[in-house]
């Protein structure tokens, strides 16, 4: 990538604070730490020609903060302390993933300051076009790991023309969260798997419920996307940006931004779905405090939600809905994944992948799962006792198991170049539709336009 194209795209990078795919970008305060042993941890040992054990330190930049950024600290001492290759890893917050992004511009290629990064998963394309990385593919292949121990759907995302790029590590997806005693309440048996669905008993929800709101659906650009993919519908051109780099939206020639803002605006103009605000957490406190009878929010929220909602009301969770009774898509992951930077030194290369196979282990898998509640990304973590425990006190939690496992990987969503300013465009589009009464044409129109040129000015300078 040339340097002013970095510049450019940074500076795009730097002007929104975006969330990522989970309830809290840096991942503070998202959970309440449960106790389990962190995992153990094995690895081969490297020496020297005299038989000397040689002695390699790696940098991690991660954006946890809160009780992830503990479970993250638990692993990272847990590796240290019982690798035996001779390998520490200084693990280093940098706050919200734009943050640690922004520190990588400013770096030196070759000498970036760290050895792996978390990256949230719309700087995948960032990423990618940056010539910053060692695709984690090479890294694999070069150690005959198996790649299928990996949730197909998760690597997926992370996966363009055979590479997987990154290793995914914190996933989510959106899921739907409903207050069970309203709806027994209201006598709704069937929790509505699509926004048609929950127009059809917002009446039963607000005068036989007692709901205040039917639905706290915040204003989210995550949200847009996932209601594109339950339609089999491409955001971008270019197979979603995954043939190719995306030169343009694709939501508004195919219909598919059209039809998800015309059914959110008739729950607005119903009263169904107010205006809560933007970002993913924008809708949690209504539903926690029992004000609203549904919300969409991240998996990674599950616990969150319990804990605000301390037993006043039965918490449910079903799939997030489609946006007409017929539509036959899955739902893409968000979240963060591990990306090699490229030191041009091979033993910290080494050592970052024994890193990364233990993070990505099932035992630490489950650890991780079960502080956090981001998906275990390595199947036979399922296995792990702490899973099964954690499935056992959370079931709620099935759910988004079964959702992943029923998608496919055709709904692994778009890589977009641009995509922090254009979730902020489209959120801000969504929002004035519902604030000024406008058309979802008009919206879709604005939202198409605005991001078209900054693809068309992104793309220039990628040439």
């Amino acid at each position: 990538m040339k340097k002013r194209a970095v510049s450019f795209c940074m500076a795009a990078f730097m002007a929104v604070g975006m969330l990522s795919g989970c309830s809290s970008q840096t991942g503070a305060g998202n959970t309440t730490a449960e106790s389990a042993a962190a995992p153990s941890t094995t690895a081969s040992i490297t020496a020297d020609a005299s038989g000397n054990q040689q002695k390699t330190a790696i940098t991690f930049w991660h954006s946890m903060g809160g009780v992830n950024g503990e479970a993250i600290d638990a692993l990272v001492e847990k590796f240290n302390k019982e690798n035996t290759s001779g390998i520490t890893v200084e693990a280093q917050y940098q706050g919200s993933y734009d943050d640690a992004i922004n520190k990588l511009k400013s770096a030196q290629i070759g000498n970036m300051g760290a050895d792996l990064v978390q990256i949230y998963d719309i700087g995948t394309r960032f990423m990618i076009d940056s010539g910053w990385v060692v695709p984690m593919q090479q890294l694999i292949d070069a150690d005959k790991w198996d790649i299928s121990q990996v949730e197909p759907n998760i690597a997926a995302y992370y996966t363009v023309n055979k590479t997987l790029y990154s290793m995914p590590f914190n996933s989510s997806t959106p899921i739907l969260y409903y207050n069970k005693d309203l709806f027994k309440k209201a006598g709704i048996t069937e929790v509505p798997d699509s926004l048609p669905g929950i127009e059809r008993i917002g009446d039963d929800l607000l005068n036989k419920g007692g709901a205040g709101e039917v639905i706290s659906l915040g204003i989210y650009g995550w949200f847009f996307e996932q209601f594109t993919c339950k339609q089999q519908a491409n955001y971008a051109d270019n197979g979603n940006g995954r043939d190719g780099a995306a030169t343009a939206v694709d939501f508004d020639k195919n219909g598919a931004g059209v039809k998800t803002l015309t059914a959110w605006k008739e729950l607005s103009d119903k009263g169904y779905a107010p205006n809560v605000g933007r970002g993913g957490d924008a809708g949690l406190a209504d539903f926690s405090s029992g004000k609203s009878a549904m919300t969409l929010g991240s998996t990674a929220s599950l616990k969150q939600i319990l804990n605000d909602v301390n037993g006043k009301f039965e918490v449910g969770t079903a799939y997030f809905p489609k946006v007409s009774d017929d539509d036959k898509g899955g739902v893409s992951i968000g979240g963060g994944s591990l990306w090699a930077l490229n030191n041009n030194d091979a033993a910290r290369q080494k050592a970052v992948w024994e890193f990364v196979k233990f993070l990505v282990s099932p035992e630490s898998q489950a650890y991780w799962n079960s502080q956090t509640g981001y998906f275990p990304i390595t199947t036979a973590a399922h296995e792990e006792p702490v899973f099964k425990d954690n499935i056992a006190k959370y079931p709620q939690f099935q759910t988004a198991i079964d959702q992943l496992h029923d998608s496919t990987p055709q709904s692994a969503g778009a890589l977009l170049s641009v995509f922090p300013e254009a979730r902020q465009t489209v959120e801000t589009e969504i929002e004035n539709m519902i604030n000024n009464n406008g058309t979802p044409e008009d919206a879709v129109s604005k939202m198409a336009e605005r991001i078209n040129k900054s693809i068309a000015d992104y793309n220039l300078l990628n040439k």
